[in-house]
């Protein structure tokens, strides 16, 4: 239903895995490498990941509840992709916690509202995140942009970290940039033309949006950043296009 066309593996491999060049940067780091994935579902972005680094891998899976991954180890069979990670979602969502015999592989499992639950004592800084919430219109309290900001903060400047999302509204680019992040482009899964792909260096982004885009920005009739009073279309203000040319992505300053 949520993946018509392409199944939720090719969109978490082609977006999430590929988007943040899981591989080839995790084989670049001399430590584990961190995965926050938020938005937890039927669990396809975190298996696509351990799957993908079946050696050195620290995933931290956020979401409200852990039905839909239940969901996903019952009907395994069915769905194929969980088949060989049954135990793995059982022992996640009964006990909040995975490991590999080895120990090389960790998933963590934080319930809750996200808001609270990224702040939490002890999180080790990501250096991917798998943004996969539900739509900003269906759960707008966690695309906002206080909350991307905070999301920003937890980041650590030396080290390098990749947000991938499959939004390109120019509400959500928006918001990201105010909230810290360069962005750029991605290369779109199935229906989708194009996606978001986020980070706190600028120099990871591979397609940075362009002046190009901030000129589409001034015309659009949806570019406010994401706010709790903001209406469900609005254009950006003067005030919130002048903060977003200030951004070094756009201001030559980096």
């Amino acid at each position: 239903i949520y993946h018509p066309g392409t199944g939720p593996m090719r969109e978490a491999r082609e977006l999430h895995i590929a988007g943040t060049r899981l591989v080839e940067r995790s084989a670049a780091a001399d430590r584990t490498f961190v995965v926050w994935d938020v938005g937890l579902g039927a669990a396809a972005n975190a298996i696509a990941a351990l799957e993908a680094l079946p050696d050195a891998l620290e995933i931290h899976s956020f979401d409200l509840t852990a039905e839909p991954a239940r969901f996903a180890a019952r009907h395994a069979a069915e769905l194929e992709y969980p088949q060989p990670w049954i135990h793995a979602l059982n022992a996640l969502t009964s006990t909040g916690e995975w490991r590999s015999p080895d120990a090389r592989l960790r998933w963590h499992f934080h319930p809750g509202d996200f808001r609270q639950t990224m702040t939490r004592p002890g999180l080790p800084p990501p250096d991917a995140i798998f943004w996969d919430p539900y739509s900003p219109r269906s759960s707008p309290e966690i695309w906002q942009l206080e909350v991307l900001a905070r999301l920003y903060a937890t980041l650590v400047p030396e080290r390098g970290c990749l947000l991938t999302s499959y939004s390109r509204s120019s509400a959500v680019r928006v918001t990201l940039l105010l909230a810290g992040f360069s962005v750029g482009a991605a290369t779109g899964v199935g229906e989708k033309e194009e996606m978001t792909v986020a980070a706190n260096q600028p120099g990871l982004l591979a397609r940075p949006l362009g002046r190009d885009w901030l000129e589409r920005v001034r015309r659009s009739a949806n570019a406010a950043p994401l706010r709790p009073e903001r209406p469900e279309r609005q254009p950006i203000t003067p005030e919130d296009l002048q903060a977003l040319e200030r951004h070094p992505q756009f201001s030559g300053g980096g």
